[in-house]
């Protein structure tokens, strides 16, 4: 009597080849620091393909709307990029909440929190803003080594992002009928469809949250605060930080919560309270709308996130707390799609 299962026939070969081969793509893509290349392709892939879907019911040949939406895409990239830098270079120096305001502020808690603050503390910190600027100019000498490095890796980050939308377009452009494939190819498609779909549901579902959380957050910071007579400085980029932090899963909203409770406690305790209450309360009317989002779109209980982010964090450090979430939904899927789980 054979004890050991029946051996797999080709169709679970294929499967199981073509699965491996896409978890070693996604453990590399971390491994030499590809993710944003990858996040860019599959961003751009599904918005020429959802747009020449659009496109294709008003009678548009879906080759035509895809060369369109591209050319689209290419000149809304290259406009967010330019206003960027051109907007980053001057929230430096210019404006209510430039580089060198942010100076004075922290001079001026410093200043007031003297009063209370042991003599061993105050005897450390720079008494003027003419000190906190020496201070700021020698730590960026001392530290221009790593601040460079930090430069070499944001320019990294935008070559790897921008090539890795080309290829998505290039791959919109290419798609189609696997039928003459062979068999190989076929079932590798069919993985990638899969992630696709899993990146699709994770990315437009945290979205919604994140807009969501920053709607509710933009009302307290803009309009509750100052009729509270507590108006917080900084309010628009907290209000940014929220959104973009709160693209990042659960983390996300610790990490927003945090900037705003420390901005509000340099205006005064009471201010901080307030914000503390308001995000404590607001994030519990906002846990069951994000629940049944998460639900529905990801399939993924809070803590089997956490966990896979816990494990890719410690593993890739910040890149792998990002894939976490659409990495761990494509997994979950194959092995749903297999009837395993």
């Amino acid at each position: 009597m054979n004890i050991f299962s029946p051996p797999m026939n080709e169709e679970n070969r294929l499967y199981l080849f073509s699965f491996l081969l896409v978890i070693f793509g996604l453990l590399m893509t971390l491994q030499l620091g590809l993710l944003a290349a990858l996040l860019g392709g599959l961003l751009i892939y599904q918005l020429v393909e959802f747009g020449a879907r659009v496109l294709g019911r008003v009678g548009l040949i879906p080759y035509t709307g895809k060369v369109l939406l591209l050319v689209v895409v290419a000149l809304i990239t290259i406009a967010v990029l330019a206003v960027g830098l051109v907007v980053f270079s001057s929230q430096l120096t210019e404006g209510p909440e430039s580089f060198v305001i942010v100076l004075q502020k922290m001079a001026d808690v410093v200043d007031e929190g003297r009063t209370y603050l042991p003599a061993w503390i105050i005897s450390y910190l720079p008494t003027n803003i003419a000190e906190w600027q020496v201070t700021a100019s020698e730590w960026l000498r001392e530290n221009a080594r790593d601040l460079g490095v930090i430069g070499q890796d944001i320019g990294k980050f935008i070559v790897h992002l921008i090539i890795g939308m080309v290829i998505g377009g290039m791959v919109a452009l290419g798609s189609g009928s696997t039928a003459h494939s062979g068999p190989l190819a076929q079932s590798l498609a069919g993985r990638i469809a899969i992630l696709d779909n899993a990146f699709t549901r994770i990315v437009f579902s945290q979205i919604r949250i994140s807009l969501l959380n920053t709607a509710l957050t933009g009302i307290f910071l803009a309009v509750v605060m100052p009729l509270m007579d507590m108006p917080l400085p900084l309010t628009k980029t907290m209000i940014v930080i929220t959104f973009i932090a709160g693209l990042l899963p659960i983390i996300g909203n610790l990490i927003s919560n945090t900037v705003i409770v420390l901005i509000s406690l340099s205006v005064s305790p009471v201010a901080a309270v307030a914000s503390l209450v308001f995000l404590v309360v607001i994030h519990k009317l906002e846990y069951f709308v994000n629940a049944q989002i998460v639900g529905t779109q990801i399939r993924a209980r809070a803590w089997e996130l956490l966990i896979a982010m816990l494990v890719m964090e410690a593993a890739f450090g910040i890149p792998g707390l990002v894939a976490a979430p659409i990495f761990y939904a494509y997994l979950k899927e194959e092995l749903t799609t297999k009837g395993l789980i």
